[in-house]
Order: structure tokens, then sequence, then C-alpha cells
């Protein structure tokens, strides 16, 4: 129910938003844009006079239209945008009837409202669907390797193995339980970037737990636990953000290392103890705090390897820990299953076919979260919530510096590569080495999409009713955007 309430919320705001545009912006196309408008759309503009009164200079607005895909035109008839200074002159209202769809606004306007152009509801179903198609290979491959691996008894073993740790924190899941295996796997590929890896081991997972569901319809309080800590998003290496830094000239790509791992640390505790709370789970048995500090002391110690390599050193060990893992991974299941006697290409195929059925189950789960997460966006309904934020910390006296970096974590549970594209146009806009720059990178490792998340792994199992899943995990959100604005302003409040 409250994923429903949520979703039907983001498009009554989105329309009411866009039409609120349409009234007092003149923004006539903005319901094109939300309906058919394509991100990768070039939108071109023409302008009358200079600015006049502000700081703002003709080159320099050149230039910061450009990193929204905005370039200026020499002919009216082939511009959507028209800024001036007088957008009441009478110069102003003779190129508007060679060019009726024109939208007119002053530089300053421009600056503020015009935003990157984002895929419309007709685009973002496509996406949805290619991003389904994309999965099924992943899965496939994934799921016949597990198929293999259970057949051969490997994930018993490994349920034994971590089995005292994870059955207190899951008291639900039997002893020796598949499930805890496939969370293991899952902990895992999270913990070492492996995305690809850990969606078929996070979506077998919820399977597992929908087995033992005593009630299908609803999560179960195994499947809320594991799906909030995983929507934590727990990284060791943040190579891609890391990558991107590099790419913008950052002077030290590495420097948020550290801060992104307190941080997705952090988030990570507080998701479990928010759950343990609601579900009274008591965190403080001897087999839990064990395993929490040994973890929390082999992250140190790799830590503290992992902060004297450079950014190349850093980007190739990372590179040797995660895909050598995945390929020791495969030569041991099959190894195992070989060893095991096992039909080893007949189970690969029998788990292949239950990745490709569960691909394919979730796209509508997929289309309807997108296609809402889409409006938002192209409605401009986030560009009103960072208006307003920055508005009300500058009234209440308080350092603006963070407020610019805000727009990666609003978008993150709602969107990972929309995420991203918020933190590569805040660090293109004030600079990588700037507080909003790392700021947005630290917060862009520190979670993961929750709504994606839920949307896609209990629309797996179709599981109707998430309970408090969505409201735990915005509030874990919560605790890492907090945390992760403490980490900027302690490791580079005082040098930017």
């Amino acid at each position: 129910m409250t994923l429903s309430r949520i979703w039907a919320a983001f498009i009554i705001v989105s329309i009411l938003v866009g039409t609120f545009k349409w009234i007092t912006w003149h923004d006539t196309d903005i319901f094109n844009r939300m309906v058919v408008g394509k991100s990768d759309d070039t939108y071109g503009y023409y302008m009358v006079g200079k600015e006049t009164g502000t700081s703002i200079t003709q080159d320099s607005f050149v230039k910061k239209m450009s990193l929204i895909s905005f370039s200026p035109k020499d002919k009216v008839s082939s511009s959507k945008y028209l800024f001036t200074n007088d957008p009441f002159s009478d110069s102003v209202r003779i190129l508007k009837e060679q060019n009726s769809s024109l939208v007119v606004m002053t530089y300053s306007q421009a600056l503020k409202r015009t935003q990157k152009p984002v895929d419309g509801i007709i685009e973002t179903c496509w996406t949805s669907v290619n991003i389904a198609l994309k999965l099924i290979g992943i899965m496939a491959l994934f799921m016949g390797l597990m198929s293999i691996a259970e057949q051969a008894g490997g994930i018993r073993l490994l349920s034994r193995l971590i089995g005292p740790f994870l059955t207190k924190l899951f008291p639900e899941i039997p002893k020796g339980h598949p499930a805890i295996g496939h969370m293991t796997m899952n902990f895992s590929a999270n913990l070492l970037g492996l995305d690809n890896a850990a969606t078929p081991f996070g979506l077998k997972t919820m399977e597992s737990l929908q087995e033992i569901n005593p009630n299908k319809a609803v999560a179960s309080n195994a499947q809320l636990m594991f799906l909030c800590l995983h929507a934590c998003g727990p990284t060791l290496i943040p190579v891609s953000i890391i990558a991107v830094r590099a790419s913008a000239n950052a002077e030290n790509p590495t420097d948020i290392f550290i801060p992104c791992m307190i941080v997705t640390f952090v988030a990570t505790l507080a998701a479990m103890c928010i759950v343990s709370f609601k579900q009274k789970i008591n965190l403080f048995q001897p087999a839990i705090l064990l395993w929490v500090l040994s973890i929390s002391a082999l992250i140190v110690l790799l830590v503290l390897y992992l902060v004297s390599l450079d950014a190349a050193g850093l980007q190739s060990f990372s590179g040797l820990l995660s895909n050598g893992l995945i390929l020791l991974i495969f030569l041991v299941i099959i190894l195992g299953a070989v060893y095991k006697k096992i039909d080893v290409f007949d189970a690969f195929i029998t788990g292949a076919k239950g990745g490709f059925e569960t691909a394919v189950k979730i796209i509508p789960y997929l289309v309807g979260m997108l296609v809402a997460i889409s409006m938002l966006r192209s409605s401009g309904t986030f560009d009103v919530i960072i208006s307003g934020m920055k508005d009300l910390f500058s009234w209440l006296g308080a350092d603006t510096r963070f407020v610019e970096g805000l727009p990666t974590a609003l978008v993150r549970p709602l969107s990972a590569s929309g995420a991203r594209g918020m933190m590569v146009s805040t660090m293109t806009t004030y600079g990588a080495d700037s507080f909003p720059g790392r700021l947005s990178s630290i917060m862009q490792g520190s979670s993961d999409s929750t709504f994606y998340v839920v949307a896609v792994y209990f629309g797996s199992v179709a599981i109707k009713n998430t309970r408090y899943a969505i409201g735990a995990m915005l509030l874990a959100d919560l605790v890492g955007i907090i945390t992760a604005i403490a980490m900027a302003y302690l490791f580079f409040g005082s040098t930017v």
C-alpha cells in the first residue's frame, strides 16, 4: 500500500508541477517534454541583447547552457527558446510572431528554470524494457551458476559457515537454508561493486526467502531485513566514481574514498538498527557483535592498505580483486560440481531458464516505477525542491555549500543513472575539487536506488504489501546523507 501511495503521489505531483510551469512560466513545451521528450535531444535558443545588472556575461551564459545540452542558434525558426533581458520589447514580440512556439525567458530565468533534457514517458517505457533485456543474459548466467552450486552442495556449505551470524539477524530463516548462502553472495558482490553479479544473487535470495514466507503477498521480516541492508549498497571501492573524478581532472580522484567507506558503513548499520528495532531483534548478541566487529576490522585493514595506493594502483587492485574473485567463484563452483559428479551443463540450463523468467517478470514493475521517476525529473519537480531548500537554509543563515550537492542525494533513491548524471553535472558546474563536487561524489557512493530496488526485488516475487520497507530504507538514506554532509565538512570543509 505504501508503494502504491508513493507511486500515485509521484505522478500527481509531477503533473501539477508541469501544469504550474505551463500556466505561470508560459512553458508551452513542458507537456511535450514529459511525454515524448528524449534525453539526447539538443535544444537550441536565440539570444536578444545582453543581460544587465548581473555578473552573467554572454560568454559564461553560453558555456553554462552548453553543459546541459543547449546551444545557440542563428535563426529564430530553429530555436525552442528565446532569451532576452527585455521579454516585453517590440523586437521580442516580432520574433515571437515568427515562431509562435518560442518560450521567452530572461537569461537569469533560463539558468534557474531550464533543465537538461531527460526521457519522457514514451522513451522511459523503452528504457525499462531495454534494462530488462540486458538483464536477461546476466540473470541467465549467474542463476545458472547458482543452480550448479546448489546441486553440488556449495550453497549449503556457505550457509553453514555464515549461519551463526545471519541466523541471529534473520531468526525466521531455518539453519542451513540456501537463502543464507544466496544472501552472502549478494552482500559480497555488493561490497566489491559487482552490480551485475549482485542483482542475480539478490533476486535469488528473494526467491529463496519467498519459499518460507507464510503470506506470499506480504513481505516477510527476513525479506525486509535483507532488502534494507542491500539498499544501503555497501561498496568497498567506488571505482566508477573515482574514474569520473579522474576524467573531470580532479587533483586527487581518490580523496573521497575514505568518506565513502565511512558513510556507506554508517548507513548499513543504521538500516540494521532500524529494522532490528521494528522486528525486536537484539543486536547485542555475541554472534552478531563478533561478526560486525570482525568485518569492521577487516575493512579498516584493507582501507589502510588501499589509501597507500595512488589512483592508478587503486583502480588496478580493484579490477584484480573484483574480477579475479568472479572468475575464482566460477572455478570453485565448476570444480565442486565435477567432483560431486553433477551434470554441470544440465544444471546450468535449468537455472538459466529461471533467470530468463525472472528478468521478464520484473518488466511491468520497472515500467511503472521508472515512468513515475521520469515524470518527476522532466516536470522540474527536483528543481523546485532544491531551490526551496537553498532559500530555506539561506534564510536560516546556514552554510549553503552543501545544498548544491543535494540533487545527487535526492535523485539517488529514485534512479542510479539519474544520480550519476547529477554528480557529473555538479562536478562540471562547480569543479571536481569543489565542495559540492566532492559532496556529490560521496553521496553517489553511499546508497543504492531505493525505489528501483523495491520495484524490482519485490516485483520478482509478486509481493504487493511491502510494509515498512520504503520508510526504513529512506530513513537509512537520510542517515547516509547527513553523514555524507558531515564527512564532507570534516575532510574538505576548510580546503574548498
